[in-house]
């Protein structure tokens, strides 16, 4: 808790002090919080009176502005190009970014109001974005950008997969692993990720989601990128697809598959490619379990428990799917109800 309070204690003050320096104080601006995301950033929307507006990032600490990842990773997708979030302006002792204001719409928010063809044509939009990040991504490829020097391999896939056994079944569903259990399930995860880390490599948005894509005049927009790395070509596509906020049909994946395999030239692939997909899923998956034990026991934040049932569906069907992996299913099973 401590780091919490120093992290975004003055708060007002540097908010203040951005507006100050760069002229917008004298405008009287509104200061309105927004929901931020699962990291140590926080968001501000700067309302002004001719009704523009702004979104400020405060960061945990300051920072310098060209080693920044997502100023860096931004000059790489802005080549593209693909639709972003523009940057402003900054105040780098502060640990403040300014963007364009994209608005409140996710993917997601959207989809409750959509109709069936707006749906179709958004996922379509997505997928498409997928198909030209690989696309300009290997034609960009430069150590200029932070992407083309970290990857998805087999230490950061594994390192997910102990982080779904510590905070998911230790930490968040509070279950003693015998040793010799734990030795056999990290023994059987070498598979998963040894056929992951063996896959080409493409730029990989790495948290392609339907809350890390705005709906702002009609358009997607790309945020939350600056994770970004190389991996697998079915990543971003499992993080669209398999989204553990957004339930698709079976046919609308299948669709959405074909069509990314339609704009990358690859039509014919559909078999390999769906159980490529699969694994991929499933690794993807087990993470987020992970990631939102982590959230609720750790950071304490219980937001994404609603989000834990769909996901354990997910990687049960996943299984279902991969009899290869049926000795991680049963070793699963006798750890946690849901997976049997």
């Amino acid at each position: 808790m401590e780091k919490q309070h120093r992290d975004t204690s003055g708060t007002r003050e540097r908010i203040d002090a951005y507006l100050s320096r760069s002229g917008l104080s004298s405008q009287s601006p509104r200061i309105m919080p927004l929901t931020g995301d699962a990291s140590d950033r926080r968001y501000f929307r700067v309302l002004l009176p001719d009704g523009g507006s702004i979104v400020l990032a405060l960061n945990a600490a300051p920072f310098e502005f060209d080693k920044l990842p997502f100023v860096n990773v931004a000059r790489l997708l802005a080549k593209m190009p693909v639709p972003i979030p523009t940057v402003l302006g900054h105040a780098d002792d502060l640990g403040v970014l300014a963007l364009t204001d994209l608005g409140d719409v996710t993917l997601q928010a959207h989809l409750g109001a959509a109709t069936p063809a707006e749906h179709a044509a958004l996922y379509r939009q997505a997928v498409a974005l997928i198909a030209i990040m690989q696309r300009r991504g290997a034609e960009l490829a430069s150590p200029e950008y932070i992407p083309y020097s970290v990857a998805f391999d087999v230490d950061k896939l594994t390192w997910e997969l102990d982080f779904f056994i510590k905070h998911f079944i230790e930490a968040y569903r509070g279950v003693v692993i015998p040793a010799a259990a734990r030795d056999e399930l990290r023994r059987e995860f070498t598979a998963i990720v040894d056929s992951l880390a063996s896959e080409p490599r493409v730029l990989c948005h790495r948290d392609y989601h339907s809350r890390n894509l705005m709906l702002h005049h009609g358009e997607l927009y790309i945020i939350d990128f600056q994770d970004a790395r190389l991996g697998p070509d079915t990543y971003d596509l499992v993080s669209l697809l398999r989204d553990s906020y957004v339930d698709l049909p079976e046919q609308t994946v299948g669709e959405l598959l074909a069509y990314f395999l339609a704009l990358s030239g690859r039509t014919g692939e559909e078999r390999g490619f769906r159980q490529r997909f699969d694994v991929m899923a499933l690794q993807r998956n087990l993470k987020a379990l992970g990631t939102f034990g982590y959230q609720t026991t750790a950071r304490r934040n219980p937001v994404y428990i609603q989000y834990i049932p769909r996901t354990l569906r997910y990687v049960r069907d996943n299984l279902d799917q991969l009899p290869q992996f049926a000795r991680i299913r049963d070793l699963l099973a006798g750890l946690v109800d849901e997976f049997r």
